[in-house]
């Protein structure tokens, strides 16, 4: 009977000990959604910080910087753990120099990076983010790396998965980071040929021009508001200036931003941040320091009102406000 007694015992107490190794699902899946949610919020770091200079979509023959996923390469040779990996970004981005720097063909081709202020939780989750996960190739890459006699590129880590918005959200955001790629494409070929006192010129005679051309292919109203503008039309009004205060205060607290959008009278406003990166401040920070003075020169002449200065990166400078009609279903 003791021993009877005694196997039902071992037998309950084995139950409960293999209940409780079992993983708590919702626990682990709850976790998943935050470092997916991590992940999503580097990513966007990353397109903000660096992505004006190193975008994977910008043709060959007209970049300032190599892309991410060349700069990716050549900082994994050695197979180094991620800790080494990010050491090395930060011992770099910190204070470039040619000899930190392991792209001696890059610096060859576009001069060693300007040092630029960063924060350095940012580059953290830069880095840990081009370490785990797949970047985004450019169509001329593999070619280019051939041709420079070096093997294919088997590109390590995982492929992100991407975050796909619906319904009006989705529209505004495909409307803006059009308008967005068009202005940038022609401003970056403007700066690596003319230099940044052109690119003035650019933007004063060609913003808008661009703009309007968007504004008829999408069937949209495309505006950049903000409350420190360098063409006083582009002035925010009192309700553009509501969602600027909302945007700054979501950076300011290191949040990612969703678009905000408005149902008005049978249309959508859609409102979401311009946020400045260290190319930005070539134009829009201090005066003497990321400006050049006669940089600044161009700008007071062909903008005699102009506000748009002293940000530092990663602020908001104003925000894109789409107006378009709401689709016929």
């Amino acid at each position: 009977m003791k021993y009877l007694i005694l196997l039902l015992v071992l037998v309950s107490v084995a139950c409960k000990s293999d209940k409780q190794s079992k993983p708590d699902y919702k626990i682990l899946n709850s976790e998943s959604k935050i470092a997916e949610n991590q992940d999503s919020k580097s990513y966007e770091i990353m397109k903000t910080q660096c992505y004006t200079c190193h975008n994977p979509e910008t043709e060959h023959d007209n970049r300032i910087a190599p892309p991410m996923v060349a700069v990716k390469m050549h900082y994994m040779r050695g197979n180094p753990t991620e800790e080494e990996f990010t050491q090395s970004i930060l011992n770099f981005v910190n204070q470039p120099t040619k000899e930190k720097s392991k792209m001696k063909g890059a610096v060859s081709r576009f001069g060693v990076m300007p040092y630029q202020k960063f924060n350095e939780s940012n580059i953290k989750s830069i880095a840990s983010y081009m370490y785990n996960y797949k970047l985004d190739k450019p169509e001329w890459f593999d070619e280019h790396i051939k041709g420079e006699g070096m093997k294919p590129y088997q590109q390590r880590g995982n492929q992100r998965q991407k975050q796909k918005r619906k319904g009006p959200k989705q529209k505004g955001m495909d409307i803006a980071m059009a308008t967005k790629k068009e202005l940038g494409k022609k401003l970056m070929n403007t700066i690596a040929e003319k230099g940044t006192a052109e690119a003035v010129e650019f933007c004063n005679l060609k913003a808008i021009p661009i703009t309007s051309e968007k504004e008829k292919q999408f069937n949209a109203k495309i505006k950049r508001a903000s409350d420190k503008p360098r063409n006083p039309d582009n002035l925010a009004t009192a309700q553009e200036e509501v969602h600027i205060n909302t945007f700054k205060e979501m950076i300011a607290n290191s949040e990612s931003p969703e678009p905000i959008v408005e149902k008005n009278n049978g249309k959508f406003d859609f409102y979401y941040p311009i946020v400045t990166n260290s190319m930005c401040l070539k134009c829009h920070g201090e005066v003497g320091e990321t400006i050049k003075t006669e940089t600044y020169k161009t700008i007071k002449l062909k903008y005699p009102e102009d506000k748009a200065i002293d940000y530092d990166a990663n602020q908001v400078r104003g925000i894109w406000h789409i107006e378009f009609q709401k689709d016929k279903s």
